[in-house]
């Protein structure tokens, strides 16, 4: 597949809508219980730090095609908004860098120079892999590259890795490049380009696991997003996606029913089967109770 640049925008779009649903949509059940009789929570539903930052990630690729690092950064910074319910490190990163300092400083520096190790740099990265989705090569290379402007520690940067190849992986078997696979089969083809660490070795744990698996037992055994981890929210998070690619109203109920980090992972599984089902497969009914996006054209 082989997309002009108008092409690989409207796939980070569709990709950006259907992360920005799950996020507002999973945020509302940390507040209303997860029911066997699955009750859709009242409207308006509020988005989080996830959409805040794919925005920017959105922007960041339209304007420069790439990921520009710096740009990205002074756009985190630019758009940072407190009540977004970020986490407290980044928090401290984002008011640094607005302050002037470097990200690579910032970044470097966050827990005692380890870097950070959450799942910020992977809720944002399902955009970029749709965005290049026709290259899995420059996938893995502008997934880790934009990782690195906040979440330097390995783990980081392989959950955003994971995420991208994952949601171009979606892409390419909607345009007809590959067929819709099996979950396992599906997860396989995503761990050939995550790098070796933890969050390799869980998303290897989740392709194994069985297909009938209750929900509740695979977040039991991957992590549901509690830790605030890469490597206790992605494999959980692109098991869900796997398991109901066709299907994104099945995916999110699914997510949350896992509990957790329910944002987020519900951000993560949202982006990535957007990319699979197309914007049509978003329930009217939920688009519309997301609070609006603002426009790119304003950002």
């Amino acid at each position: 597949m082989t997309a002009a640049p108008h092409e690989r925008l409207d796939r980070a779009m569709v990709s950006l809508a259907g992360l920005s649903v799950g996020d507002a949509f999973g945020e509302q059940f940390f507040a209303h219980p997860v029911t066997t009789e699955r009750r859709v929570p009242a409207r308006p539903w509020g988005y989080t730090d996830d959409t805040q930052m794919a925005l920017s990630m959105v922007a960041v690729l339209r304007r420069h095609g790439r990921i520009d690092q710096d740009a990205l950064a002074d756009d985190f910074a630019a758009h940072y908004e407190p009540g977004r319910g970020y986490g407290p490190a980044m928090h401290r990163v984002l008011r640094r860098i607005a302050n002037g300092e470097h990200w690579s400083v910032v970044a470097g520096s966050s827990f005692e120079g380890q870097g950070s190790y959450g799942n910020g740099a992977a809720m944002r990265a399902a955009p970029l892999g749709a965005f290049f989705a026709d290259d899995l090569g420059r996938v893995v290379e502008e997934a880790g590259s934009s990782a690195r402007v906040t979440h330097a520690h390995p783990e980081g940067i392989a959950g955003a890795i994971a995420v991208a190849v994952a949601a171009a992986m979606a892409c390419r078997a909607r345009h007809g490049d590959a067929p819709a696979p099996m979950q396992a089969a599906y997860l396989d083809a995503v761990l050939v380009h995550v790098p070796f660490s933890e969050v390799y070795s869980r998303l290897r744990r989740a392709r194994d696991l069985s297909e009938g698996l209750p929900v509740e037992t695979a977040a039991e055994i991957l992590g549901n997003g509690s830790l605030v981890s890469a490597q206790d929210t992605v494999p959980f998070a692109l098991w869900c996606a796997a398991r109901h690619l066709e299907d994104y109203e099945a995916s999110l109920w699914t997510t949350v029913t896992g509990l957790g980090d329910r944002d987020t992972t519900c951000a993560i599984a949202g982006g990535v089967v957007a990319c699979f089902t197309g914007l049509e497969g978003i329930p009217t009914a939920w688009h519309s109770a997301r609070e609006p996006l603002p426009s790119l054209d304003a950002w």
